[in-house]
């Protein structure tokens, strides 16, 4: 064995740390400072899959610094986007290397642990055995909520279990005190990281350095616990350690622990003054792991009262779980508990501050996805960037109008707050605070109402919803439990008021209840060079008489009741929502403005599916202060009564306008029925079928007749007369005609604060029954069902057999039933506009998707990890090959090329059907990484599809585009995998065509892999 020349060898050591983020940067730069007069040939390095997506050189950086490291710890690679471009280059250092320390991260990467004797490959034998032994059970989803500390409290055990305990035991012990200092990453615990490690470990020239260090134990802080800067030793166990409270209200703050130990916290204490400032009570506290339920019960909760006012998690991950898994029924339940308003903030963690401030999307598909969409699943709402890093080129952030720029920070590597996001965030917590702890006497509202298109009778519409009757409901409740509200005696006396009113003699479109001067909109208006470069001069042209600004609306005591101004364009409305650089009308920004600080708002409720504050110019998602829709609403607490069947542009309102969502249930659907010349039409059919076989003169004219008819509902064309054709003709049509009657439409228009009648109910059970469970019941039956009989009873009346299956169907029919008897909305009106929380629901369709009762909850869409679903993709299926069946049995030849168009809302309602449906023709399907999420596509072998692929020409709304881009790119993926396949082209369209377009690249049978996340890159060819 080699000697050591000094007591400070300085033989070369490379130690390479390779995680998630950079929030441990600046510690392991200062333990790596620490460790210098022990180890002088110390080599630390620490590499962010973070920031590989923006950077392709620091991921080539970190596969150079695996390829010569020495010691290699992997921690916290979840997505496949950060382990894959990593995987093959540590596999191949696997047995190289002095030692592989895996932890806490995909299974794909913790099997590559090689610590001495012990792996995590299935080759250990013994010590394997021992840590599953060890490890015990998982706990269940909704659990207590003590699993992070319980888990903490075994791996403390588990080192002194096997102190004594020679062998491979000791290379397991090792493995668990690296978990232990790296979930305590402190700098000390850093340090003794690295020591423990080389001291055990090294090998070759270095183990002369073996049992020369001492590591220290790990460092234990607290599990559970409060953080301050201004707080003696900044992190306690005691609530009352925290500084002097402020008056206004209590705030409680949900802070990732590992950040506080990594004393990177300038983000964290950004948002802390902020809040302070306006006289703000704060309680930033803080869990281990990634279940913050220990921390909510032991700071914000006394028994069954909350402590605090609301609630901001400043973590970016779910309240229950974090980047890995989410438990959002767990996460409901505690925050239900609370009941008070639930805010999402997030860092930038994936691009810097200035790539954030500088782009038009905002954040990118893995934020958009990790810290705002799996946060709604529990019920957060109000996502709102509060800091990231910065990438320290001096450059001023383009973000808002204060140009910040960022001071080097430790390491290079250290998070900022970004002021203008963390004071807004300030803010809005402010407003929530104080609408929780007003009266409601003294409370003032403002109730928005649409007026789209503009200028032609559209004043006081909205999806499916019966405004002014909803309206009149609403006011009354509010009325009834306390508003200072007036009345009005009808519902016709309420819409007088407001679309008529002084309206034909100021030549408005409705009544006139307040002018702005333009003087003073000049004076008070803050973007005016942005409005006036796109609209003219004050006061404009729209909602004005050349001296003042219209305020359209109503005031009915202390609600106010506005009609919210047109888009600016009146013959090509929807201009504005599309194109970059735009600016609203100086009417538009002056009615937000009004409410907020003439009217004095304390919140705002938009009523009805839905107006255009969400869509006004900005970023997609991770709005800053230079985007329009956070502008207008500014600090204003924001409720959207929203259409349950709209999930996806409820999502754009979520979060682009803060707007928390309260359900409301579609219409009742009913068959369609034949009306009109339809009935006469069925009637013509039903007396053809009846003929005598003989009858040919009678058949001869009835089939002009049916033509005729036909013709006039455009079901055929007149000419030429079918003739001896006429039987596959009338054939053809009866099955049309059918269709059209069974077809489901809405029923009228629904009505806040108005239960569905009991024939509308009967309609509705009839329609889920039939199309969600194929069963068709005796009318008698769900007669039965209102009256509240037993499940037996309803069996017997149906004439079902009275097996499980049945009865599970009847007793679903019953809760849909007893959900749909009540109204909820109103009272849940009432409890939003309380400061209370709103329980999250899916959105989706009532015949497909029941769960979305009772309405009156926070629509959210489905976790976007499992789109598409497992029903979705065999329904997908299905579709896909009736459509191609269809298309044989009209006599066509198989197609190359199918063009479709994905739509946000059709693919959240069905859970992702249509696409689906792209991948079937295409014959691919999902793949899924080990925790169960969608990571990407793979094909189908061609002798399992047993067909040809079909080059599927795909257009994207731009709905889909926001809110799905992992599906974009699942889509994208498989249309690469299709081009690149080793398949003759005659059965895979996919590559014939982008053979054509591109022969020098498509001619690969493997796809290229992106440098920066190692998943295919997308396609250029037309799929």
């Amino acid at each position: 064995m080699p000697k050591r020349t000094s007591a400070a060898d300085r033989t070369p050591v490379r130690v390479v740390i390779v995680t998630m983020d950079t929030h441990l940067a600046s510690a392991t730069e200062r333990a790596r400072a620490s460790l210098m007069d022990e180890l002088p040939g110390l080599q630390l390095r620490v590499h962010a899959a973070a920031e590989w997506s923006n950077d392709p050189s620091a991921l080539a950086r970190c596969l150079e610094d695996i390829a010569t490291g020495d010691i290699i710890v992997a921690t916290m690679l979840f997505m496949e986007d950060h382990f894959l471009p990593v995987l093959p280059a540590l596999a191949a250092r696997r047995d190289t290397c002095d030692a592989l320390v895996c932890a806490m991260c995909a299974g794909e990467v913790t099997r590559l642990t090689r610590l001495g004797r012990f792996a995590m490959d299935g080759s250990s034998g013994g010590a394997l055995a021992l840590l599953k032994r060890l490890r015990g059970g998982k706990e269940k989803p909704g659990g207590s909520g003590s699993s992070g500390a319980q888990q903490m409290k075994m791996l403390r055990r588990i080192p002194k279990i096997l102190r004594f305990i020679p062998g491979s035991a000791q290379d397991v012990r090792a493995y668990f005190l690296v978990l232990q200092y790296w979930l305590g990453g402190s700098e000390d615990n850093v340090a003794n990281l690295v020591r423990l490690l080389v001291t055990r470990y090294a090998e070759g020239p270095r183990r002369a350095l073996r049992g020369t260090l001492k590591a220290e134990p790990p460092i234990d802080y607290p599990e559970i616990g409060v953080y301050h800067p201004g707080m003696k030793g900044r992190m306690s166990e005691e609530a009352r350690s925290l500084p002097a409270a402020g008056t206004k209200g209590r705030v409680g703050l949900l802070l990732l622990r590992s950040y506080l130990l990594a004393g990177n916290t300038a983000h964290y204490d950004g948002v802390i003054a902020a809040l302070e400032a306006r006289g703000l009570s704060v309680v930033p506290a803080f869990a281990t792991g990634l279940d913050a339920r220990p921390a909510i019960d032991a700071f914000f909760l006394d028994g069954d009262r909350s402590r605090v006012d609301t609630v901001i998690s400043l973590t970016g991950f779910s309240l229950v779980g974090g980047p890995a898994y989410n438990d959002a029924r767990a996460a409901e339940e505690v925050l239900a508990k609370l009941d008070v308003p639930y805010l999402a903030a997030h860092p930038v963690e994936f691009q810097t501050l200035e790539q954030w401030g500088a782009s038009s999307r905002g954040l990118i598909p893995v934020e958009s996805t990790m810290m705002v969409a799996i946060p709604e699943l529990d019920g957060a709402t109000g996502p709102l960037v509060f800091g990231g890093r910065s990438d320290a080129a001096g450059v001023a952030c383009e973000g808002c109008h204060r140009a910040c720029v960022f001071p080097p920070a430790e390491g290079g590597r250290d998070m900022h707050a970004c002021i203008d996001r963390a004071e807004m965030l300030a803010a809005r917590a402010e407003k929530l605070v104080l609408l929780r702890r007003s009266e409601r006497a003294n409370r003032k509202l403002a109730l928005v109402i649409f007026n789209f298109p503009p200028n032609a009778g559209n004043t006081g519409t909205a999806a499916h919803l019966a405004v002014f009757e909803s309206l009149h409901n609403t006011l009354a409740s509010l009325r009834d439990e306390g508003y200072t509200v007036e009345v009005p005696e009808t519902v016709d006396a309420l819409r007088e008021r407001i679309i008529v009113g002084n309206a034909p003699a100021l030549g408005a479109h409705a009544n006139v209840h307040a002018r702005i001067d333009a003087s003073d909109h000049v004076r008070r208006e803050r973007w005016l060079p942005q409005i006036e470069a796109q609209w003219g001069s004050a006061p404009g042209r729209h909602q004005s008489d050349g001296r003042s600004i219209f305020v359209l609306g109503e005031r009915f005591g202390n609600v106010f009741v506005g009609v919210q101004p047109a888009f600016g364009y009146e013959g090509d409305p929807m201009r504005l929502l599309f194109e970059k650089g735009f600016a609203p009308t100086h009417a538009f920004s002056a009615f937000y403005r009004w409410i907020r600080e003439d009217f004095g708002a304390d919140a705002v409720l938009h009523f009805g599916t839905h107006g255009a504050l969400e869509f006004m110019p900005g970023k997609q998602s991770g709005l800053s202060g230079a985007d329009w829709p956070d502008r207008l609403i500014g600090d204003l607490p924001n409720f959207y009564l929203y259409a349950s069947n709209n999930p996806s542009e409820g999502m754009i309102a979520k979060r682009r306008s803060a707007a928390t969502l309260v359900s409301y249930l579609t219409p009742p659907v009913t068959h369609a029925g034949l009306y009109r010349g339809l009935g006469d039409l069925q009637a013509s059919i039903d007396r053809w079928r009846a003929l005598e076989p003989d009858a040919d003169v009678e058949r001869t004219d009835l089939a002009l007749l049916v033509q005729a008819q036909a013709a006039a509902l455009d079901l055929a064309v007149m000419e030429p007369a079918w003739g001896t054709d006429a039987q596959a003709h009338v054939t053809a049509l009866r099955d049309k005609v059918h269709e059209i009657e069974t077809t489901l439409i809405p029923h009228g228009l629904h009505v806040v604060g108005r239960a569905p009648s009991p024939e509308e109910r009967v309609e509705t059970l009839q329609c889920v029954a039939e199309t969600a469970h194929g069963t068709k019941l005796e009318p008698a039956a769900f007669e039965a069902i209102l009256a509240g009989q037993a499940d037996g009873q309803v069996l017997q009346v149906a004439g079902l057999e009275p097996t499980e299956s049945n009865a599970g169907l009847v007793r679903e029919l019953a809760r849909i039933d007893k959900l749909l008897a009540k109204d909820h909305e109103a009272a849940a009106l009432v409890g939003a506009l309380d400061g209370r929380f709103v329980r999250p629901v899916p959105g989706g369709d009532l015949i497909r998707t029941p769960e979305i009762l009772p309405t009156g909850r926070n629509l959210h869409g489905f976790d976007p990890f499992r789109i598409p679903s497992a029903y979705a993709q065999r329904d997908g299926a299905r579709q896909a090959q009736k459509l191609l069946e269809r298309r044989a049995a009209d006599g066509e030849p198989f197609p190359e090329s199918i063009a479709l168009v994905l739509w946000g809302t059709d693919n959240l309602k069905t859970e992702g059907g249509p696409i689906s449906q792209a991948l079937a023709l295409m014959g691919a399907k999902p793949r899924y990484d080990s925790y169960g999420r969608v990571a990407g596509a793979t094909l189908v072998p061609l002798e399992e599809l047993g067909r040809p692929r079909v080059d599927v020409v795909i257009t994207l709304s731009g709905i889909f585009r926001d809110l799905l881009p992992l599906q974009t790119r699942l889509l994208a993926e498989a249309a690469f995998l299709a081009a690149g396949a080793d398949e003759p082209a005659e059965l895979n369209f996919v590559r014939k065509h982008a053979l054509r377009t591109r022969p020098s690249t498509a001619a690969t049978s493997r796809p290229r892999r992106c440098a920066s996340t190692g998943m295919p890159r997308a396609p250029t060819a037309r799929t």
